[in-house]
């Protein structure tokens, strides 16, 4: 069962996809990282670049940032984002793109508070593609993160202007990494 953890739409359930498409993020992992990003938003605009179902975006939602884009591949996946929002009445605080993650970013002229990245694990020499697009464009506001999920086997040690590594921590299966953008 997935579901919002906490805020506005705490406990509401989500739709999920019946696939193998799609890999949810388990609600501990979840909880985890919105504790250490804080567990509440005050406005702000979060990035969910891979978002399947949209959990993740729709927690942050839940939690007080003011708009949620979600960025996803597939239709499939983008219509059930789309129907989750709906059921929420969140629609008018959210963006979906049925596109790929590189096609987004390099076109977006937003800037973003929070990023999530969770591509599936076959792609994971994308987050090094995503991290230099995130910096060379210029997407993540002042004291911005970029949280990145991936399987425990990958370590990141991106070395960019103005983003810092963190923390990074296992659960389960998965890595999550914190990078945190410093004020230049």
């Amino acid at each position: 069962m997935l579901r919002v953890i906490a805020g506005e739409y705490g406990s509401r359930q989500l739709k999920s996809l019946d696939s193998n498409d799609t890999r949810p993020t388990l609600e501990k992992t979840k909880g985890a990282i919105f504790n250490k990003l804080g567990p509440f938003f005050d406005g702000g605009t979060f990035l969910d670049l891979f978002g399947g179902s949209g959990s993740i975006g729709i927690e942050a939602l839940s939690r007080g940032v003011d708009k949620a884009v979600f960025v996803e591949k597939s239709p499939k996946a983008a219509r059930i984002i789309k129907e989750n929002l709906k059921m929420l009445g969140c629609t008018d605080r959210s963006e979906v793109h049925i596109c790929s993650y590189k096609s987004y970013l390099v076109q977006t002229e937003e800037k973003f508070d929070c990023v999530y990245v969770d591509p599936p694990y076959a792609l994971k020499d994308s987050y090094a593609e995503i991290m230099q697009i995130l910096s060379e464009r210029d997407l993540l506001q002042k004291g911005a993160y970029v949280v990145l999920e991936s399987s425990k086997e990958l370590e990141f040690n991106f070395e960019l202007p103005g983003l810092r590594k963190e923390k990074d921590v296992i659960y389960g299966i998965s890595r999550i990494t914190y990078y945190h953008r410093e004020d230049l």
